[in-house]
């Protein structure tokens, strides 16, 4: 339990600090946060990827509103008794309708004062940096008042805009080298996304799960890095690690998953359960971050071209697939109508693996009854006709800039 004081002395010296933090440059996701009386607006994202900046933009013109991050030392060991004396503080300060909570979800019980908010139809915005933690446990006590975000590392565009420069090859060879965290773009230093790195499976995954083994849970993390584009299945990862149990692997990567760290893409299937048990291919949420924590992307900018591709599809909410049959494409991915479109992505489309790249898009229209597909590459542009089939080769960095 916590003195009323200091939570109140912590309440206002948060507040102060947020109204006088730069607003930055405007997330794309911003014009799509509703703030509905009744309803909560969950946003989530992996740490540092400008999340607090994202509120400022929200509160933007606002002083009528009420905030607390329990991630502050000042509050540390918060617990469910101390919400009556938050709700007590807030109260006196201003019977506001809007509420922002940055990482609530870490006190157990939290949902309740939430749900007590809602009931009072107000406003609440809550962010953190744990995907199961604010779908599964707040989801569960939420269904239906709740809205849900996900935010992302800057964009190429965000990127620009941030740089304030205008898009170019060059430009997009840089994002594609330095990656969107927002901390990294302001201080290119390689050591604050290792420490980023270093955090996330220090706090968001080792002590969050009360784990054993931390020397695993980051070799693994590494492992992964350095195979973002490839095929991988929890049963191959056992046998490598020499663990006892495939349960094992799932866990962490479910951790990886939950923290932003990593994604899984599932092959694509008509079948729900081949695609379960079907082999799953492994990308990463920023290309910074896996070139300052691997080998991989001096070696294959061609799957680093392809993880920027992905990271773009989930900024979009899509899903996100992969083909195999007798060939190979990159992506299957479906909007939230269930249109479904196909990519293919490569650094250069030449002599050499033209044959490869189209009869794997091709593939894949007929497997879909689709009768377009693109193929993105680094820098070119191009249509290739086959009988009722039209395939279009666009650079990614103009294809970024366009996709919605």
């Amino acid at each position: 339990m916590i003195l009323k004081e200091t939570i109140a002395e912590t309440v206002k010296a948060q507040k102060d600090f947020i109204l006088g933090t730069d607003k930055g440059i405007e997330r794309e996701i911003l014009p799509e946060i509703e703030l509905t009386p009744g309803y909560a607006a969950v946003i989530s994202g992996i740490r540092r990827t400008g999340k607090s900046t994202l509120l400022r933009q929200i509160i933007a013109g606002k002083t009528e509103f009420h905030y607390l991050n329990f991630e502050d030392v000042r509050i540390f060991g918060f617990d469910v008794k101390d919400f009556k004396r938050l709700d007590d503080i807030f109260s006196s300060t201003g019977n506001y309708e809007l509420y922002f909570f940055d990482e609530i979800q870490n006190v157990d019980g939290c949902e309740r004062y939430i749900r007590t908010l809602l009931d009072r139809k107000k406003r609440v915005v809550i962010t953190g940096s744990n995907a199961s933690l604010l779908s599964r446990e707040l989801g569960s006590k939420l269904t239906g008042r709740h809205l849900r975000y996900e935010l992302f590392p800057f964009s190429y565009k965000e990127t620009l805009s941030y740089k304030n420069a205008a898009p170019s090859i060059n430009r997009f060879e840089e994002y594609l080298y330095s990656g969107g965290m927002p901390e990294y773009i302001r201080l290119p230093n390689d050591m604050l996304l290792q420490e980023l790195f270093n955090d996330i499976i220090a706090r968001d995954i080792t002590v969050r799960y009360s784990l054993r083994n931390p020397k695993l849970v980051k070799e693994l993390a590494l492992y992964l890095f350095s195979n973002i584009g490839k095929e991988f299945s929890f049963q191959r990862l056992k046998k490598m690690y020499e663990l006892g149990s495939v349960n094992t692997v799932i866990s962490l990567i479910g951790y990886y998953e939950d923290s932003y760290l990593l994604f899984t893409v599932p092959q694509f299937d008509y079948s729900i359960r081949k695609q379960l048990v079907n082999s799953k291919k492994i990308y990463a949420v920023d290309t910074g971050l896996v070139r300052a924590g691997s080998l991989s992307f001096s070696k294959d900018k061609g799957r680093m071209l392809e993880n920027i591709v992905f990271i773009h599809f989930k900024r979009l909410g899509r899903e996100v697939f992969y083909f195999r049959r007798d060939y190979e494409c990159d992506f299957i991915t479906r909007d939230a109508k269930k249109n479904a479109e196909l990519f293919q992505v490569c650094f250069e489309l030449n002599d050499e693996n033209k044959d490869r790249e189209v009869n794997g898009i091709l593939a894949a229209m007929d497997y879909t009854n689709l009768k377009t597909g693109t193929i993105l590459t680094l820098n070119q542009n191009d249509e290739l006709d086959f009988d009722n089939k039209k395939v279009t080769v666009r650079p990614v960095w103009q294809w970024l800039l366009e996709a919605k």
